[in-house]
């Protein structure tokens, strides 16, 4: 590679994000819309139907963001990324071909949602730690570039997917609609294997005796203490957890008691680490210490994605119940997002952020994913004074809901945007596939809190509280995600000044 230049497989990989972008979101974006008006929940009463449709949704979501785990796994220890981008990309295609086929049969549709799923969420670790594979030290100030134009693209991709597939669900009907998201999904794999000879290749590591899970086990065993007793109580509340099956679902609680035992079992790891000093080297140690601090920032980011997907959910179902011309699908107000994104990632590195440099102010990527999770906090307080104003009788425009998806985009360029390269600069060399999945595991977290927020506000006693307060349940959620992302502002500011930054770009 020539120092100064961009490698040339990166138009492979972006034009391959683009399209497999326009096939997600254009499934992704149409399905609750779709699935509250299906006969796949007609079997729910009319009322409920929605909420059903919700439901599903951020389940599915759970899903995408949780196989990036075993999509790192593969890449990291068998695989390779590229074999794993474009063995999975083959079933993602499969699994439109079934929303296209089963509209109306459960099991064909929700079998098609399982394998999107698992093809996307597989690859979503891999392609963007692929990227960052194609740079060296040589050239590796370049990455920033391309890490925003991969982000770029895949709102480039979104944002004709959002326009085009609502219209198409509602002309042609459901199978043209999933349809097209599906040849999307093969064109995307094509170009990605034109590139084949191309790529730079980092292959899978071998079995690795100081990996993170056996330096963990070292740690927690060579000598029990405290730490070994945070780890068996977080063992013993994530079987706990799976009680909650019968109210919570599977998914809910088998997520559920994932993040009991990462949670416990990590801080258990982080307390007795010193322990596994004199069996494993000094650098895996440090690793690991690094791993896991990195792993607290992803998890005070779990409360930006709690308000950031449901902006497919619940904010389409307020746009349902808004004044809108009637050929405006309410779906397609979700549009304005990623072409917000194509604007505003240009216009804060050519244009805010120099001029804040100017002012003496420097936005590190730690202050700027913090300002990020303040600014979804204040889209949820406007969406949140809409509601208000509707349960009020008054009659609201959809243009109003510009001003919270102005906001919320804001803060997910500043958040998502700045999160993929800092994660991957974050990462150990050897674990930078599984990194990324555990960056990609914080969505997976942030649907979790919405729904279990949902399942609670279902109890008698809370909606008695929140009858208490005199206004509606889903506006009382609004401002309660609005007050959580605050929270999460804080908190993470306050530990990001203390956060001790690396460098783990790959030697050239």
């Amino acid at each position: 590679m020539s120092e100064g230049r961009l490698p040339r497989q990166i138009p492979y990989i972006i034009g391959n994000e683009g399209c497999e972008r326009f096939s997600f979101y254009g499934m992704r974006n149409i399905l609750t819309d779709f699935l509250a008006s299906s006969l796949l929940v007609a079997s729910f009463a009319p009322a409920l139907r929605e909420d059903a449709a919700k439901e599903v949704f951020h389940i599915f979501v759970i899903g995408v963001y949780f196989f990036p785990l075993l999509g790192g796994w593969l890449a990291d220890r068998w695989l390779g990324k590229y074999r794993t981008i474009l063995y999975l990309s083959v079933i993602y295609t499969f699994g439109h071909a079934c929303l296209a086929v089963y509209e109306n049969n459960t099991t064909g549709f929700y079998t098609g949602l399982f394998l999107i799923a698992l093809g996307s969420g597989g690859i979503k670790p891999c392609v963007s730690s692929f990227v960052g594979d194609q740079f060296d030290h040589t050239n590796k100030h370049l990455a920033k570039v391309v890490f925003d134009a991969f982000y770029w693209i895949i709102n480039f991709g979104s944002f004709f997917a959002t326009l085009l597939i609502p219209w198409t669900l509602k002309a042609w009907g459901a199978s043209w609609a999933f349809g097209i998201p599906g040849i999307l999904m093969a064109v995307a794999t094509f170009i990605f294997w034109l590139g084949r000879d191309k790529y730079v290749r980092v292959p899978p590591a071998e079995a690795d005796p100081h990996a993170l899970p056996r330096v963990a086990w070292t740690a927690l065993t060579r000598v029990p203490g405290i730490g070994t007793a945070f780890a068996l109580f977080g063992y013993g509340a994530a079987w706990l957890s799976l009680a909650l099956i019968p109210t919570l679902g599977v998914v809910v609680s088998l997520c559920l008691a994932l993040v009991l035992l990462l949670a416990f079992g990590g801080i258990g790891t982080w307390m007795q680490l010193e322990n596994a000093r004199g069996i494993h080297p000094d650098d895996a140690v440090d690793g690991v210490r690094s791993v896991l601090r990195l792993l607290v920032l992803f998890a005070l980011v779990t409360p930006f994605w709690s308000l950031f997907d449901q902006k497919a959910s619940t904010w389409v179902i307020q746009a349902k119940v808004m004044v809108k011309p009637e050929w405006f699908q309410p779906s397609q107000m979700q549009a304005l997002n990623p072409a917000l994104v194509m604007l505003l990632i240009p216009f804060n590195n050519l244009v805010l952020f120099p001029a804040l440099r100017k002012l003496g102010i420097e936005l590190t990527p730690l202050r700027r994913m913090t300002t990020g999770i303040a600014f979804s906090g204040l889209a949820w307080i406007a969406v949140g004074a809409l509601q208000l104003a509707m349960d009020g009788g008054q009659t609201v425009t959809i243009v109003w809901q510009v001003l919270p998806y102005a906001l919320l985009t804001f803060g997910e360029v500043l958040v998502s945007a700045t999160g993929l390269e800092f994660a991957y600069s974050q990462a150990p060399l050897r674990m930078k596939g599984a990194l990324m999945a555990f960056w990609s595991l914080a969505v997976t977290v942030g649907n979790l809190w919405v729904l279990l927020v949902n399942a609670g506000v279902k109890r008698e006693s809370v909606n008695a509280l929140v009858e208490s307060t005199g206004i509606s349940v889903i506006a009382f959620q609004m401002f309660f995600f609005a007050g959580f992302a605050f929270a999460a502002a804080v908190a993470f500011g306050a530990y990001a000044v203390r956060y001790p930054q690396v460098d783990n770009y790959r030697r050239a």
